[in-house]
């Protein structure tokens, strides 16, 4: 019959997710990521408040938004001596101003220093990552 509405689709039906290409990192500029680091917990918002005045402990890293958290991770591991520690956890953090430029500090993912989770394969685009937000990494 012309026009018979269609029956429902059975099963699981997966939400649509954006597919991100891979960055070609020979032919494209890296951005820079400013990314903050503490032990035992995240910075509050109000630690980014200020321009100029963020937190001291901070690293500046070239990468492109295809990088993944345990590429990051790595990174982390080379510049922050608590990261390396066996049993660290990395908590990965945005930091970035809200619509009335009040700083959000968005918890996205964590890895573990050694060994593979579930999160190590997300990549900054995928969780939503902006050119322009800081990196905050809380490492417990």
């Amino acid at each position: 019959m012309a026009g018979a509405a269609q029956p429902p689709k059975r099963g699981l039906q997966q939400p649509h997710r954006p597919r991100f290409a891979p960055v070609d990192r020979e032919k494209t500029c890296p951005l820079l990521l400013r990314v903050f680091t503490k032990a035992g917990s995240h910075h509050v918002s109000d630690d980014f408040a200020v321009r100029g005045k963020e937190p001291k402990d901070e690293v500046q890293i070239y990468t492109w938004k295809d990088a993944s958290l345990r590429e990051l991770t790595d990174l982390v591991k080379e510049v922050a001596p608590a990261a390396r520690r066996k049993n660290a956890k990395l908590s990965f953090a945005f930091a970035y101003p809200d619509k009335r430029g009040r700083f959000i500090v968005r918890e996205v993912g964590q890895t573990f220093a050694f060994g593979n989770g579930r999160l190590d394969d997300k990549i900054l685009a995928e969780l939503g990552f902006e050119i322009g937000d800081y990196l905050d990494v809380a490492i417990m």
